[in-house]
């Protein structure tokens, strides 16, 4: 895993897996936003994402190749290429000033790179409890199998 300064902000080159969208994110808060959510959406999406600020993804390449879904209260803007069909990353309903961004579009990154992401809980939306209070759902834990295959070098 990645360790940045608390007050650094990096950019990282992305991009979808048939390399028709193309962007750069830039994190301020490394990767210490890394989580998934259980809502319908997310549960089949399967995708570990990051935080990063509106104004923090510049799209390089391939902008007319993203498509937008929206769902349910039709708040978040979920974004994938039209051509290999990869999320590469969402407006949240949670905070619209935000995106969350596809960890695995970014280069040399893989959600397999965490040995331990929280899961929020989706299907009762912060924004659709009375309390307004993000609830973590569980923990999702990966561990290679060193019997079957060699770690992955930390990046």
């Amino acid at each position: 895993m990645i360790e940045t300064h608390p007050d650094a902000c990096f950019i990282y080159k992305a991009a979808c897996h048939c390399g028709t969208v193309r962007f750069n994110v830039r994190l301020c808060d490394g990767l210490r936003s890394a989580r998934r959510c259980n809502c319908s959406y997310c549960c089949m999406r399967g995708a570990v994402a990051v935080s990063a600020n509106l104004a923090d993804i510049q799209v390089e390449q391939g902008q007319d190749a993203l498509t937008l879904y929206q769902f349910n209260e039709g708040q978040a803007r979920h974004y994938f290429c039209s051509h290999c069909g990869v999320y590469t990353f969402h407006q949240r309903r949670s905070n619209p000033e935000q995106y969350g961004v596809n960890v695995a579009c970014i280069e040399a990154m893989s959600p397999f790179d965490f040995q331990e992401i929280p899961v929020y809980e989706g299907r009762a939306h912060p924004k659709d409890r009375a309390d307004g209070a993000s609830v973590i759902a569980g923990w999702l834990r990966y561990e290679v199998n060193s019997e079957n295959r060699k770690p992955t070098p930390p990046l």
